[in-house]
């Protein structure tokens, strides 16, 4: 249950237009819903200030259907669903007014957090082949209130490329660094600039990147101070912690 829908409910029973009953049923289900497959974390919200964030893959749609209207009977606002094809984003797009982005492969049912934070959150990739997971960070970090910024295919391969931009790299708050192959991004950005690096390896890279461990231990191994590592592919947990960052 968010805090508004508790503090609607409270206020209701104060001036008499609910009865106790009804918001003690209400509360019975609001630490977690349990659906059979799914156990709804309705007090995440409460919790943290994010209501649960939904994994598409490998649940059928009907369990993502049975979740999403378990959150929305609970007043969470907005609801996030990540990792889905495009047949499944059609389908929540439908039945719930979704807001689909096919690159990130995630979905918003709602209306993105009122924008706050420190500054802007910029994210720049290596490659164009990074982008979908670097899409999945910047949509993250925007759904759950941020401005951000998008740097694409400013790899060390042509350095030329990512230095024209040190103006808004020296200027952001939080930066992301999305980078496959030998995973080299975060690193040069982290000797450039004073704010915190989030280094995000993919899986991009011909045999010997081992689907991003290369990239992902290149990061790990990272001589820059101030670079911290999520792992492979997760553009979500980058975009997730950068918001956090960006809000303290």
């Amino acid at each position: 249950m968010e805090e508004r829908k508790l503090r609607e409910n409270l206020e209701a029973l104060k001036k008499g237009d609910l009865e106790v009953d009804q918001v003690l049923e209400e509360l019975r289900l609001a630490p977690f819903e349990d659906l059979g497959h799914t156990k709804v974390d309705h007090h995440r919200g409460l919790r943290q200030g994010v209501a649960e964030v939904i994994y598409g893959e490998g649940k059928s749609l009907d369990q993502i259907d049975q979740i999403v209207q378990a959150m929305l009977g609970a007043g969470q606002d907005p609801i996030l669903v990540t990792r889905l094809s495009p047949d499944r984003g059609a389908f929540l797009k439908e039945k719930f007014g979704a807001h689909y982005n096919e690159p990130a492969r995630m979905a918003l049912i709602g209306s993105p957090l009122e924008p706050g934070g420190r500054g802007k959150i910029l994210v720049a990739t290596g490659g164009t082949s990074d982008l979908p997971v670097a899409e999945e960070a910047a949509f993250t970090a925007e759904v759950l209130g941020n401005e951000v910024l998008r740097l694409y295919d400013v790899g060390v391969a042509g350095i030329h490329r990512l230095l024209s931009y040190k103006e808004d790299l020296m200027a952001a708050k939080v930066i992301i660094a999305v980078a496959g192959m030998e995973g080299a991004l975060p690193t040069v950005i982290g000797g450039l600039v004073s704010c915190p690096v989030i280094a995000l390896p993919t899986s991009v890279g011909y045999g010997a990147s081992l689907g991003g461990v290369a990239a992902l231990l290149s990061m790990l191994n990272s001589c820059a101070s101030g670079v911290s590592v999520v792992n492979i592919d997760n553009g979500f947990g980058a975009g997730y912690l950068a918001d956090r960052i960006n809000k303290i």
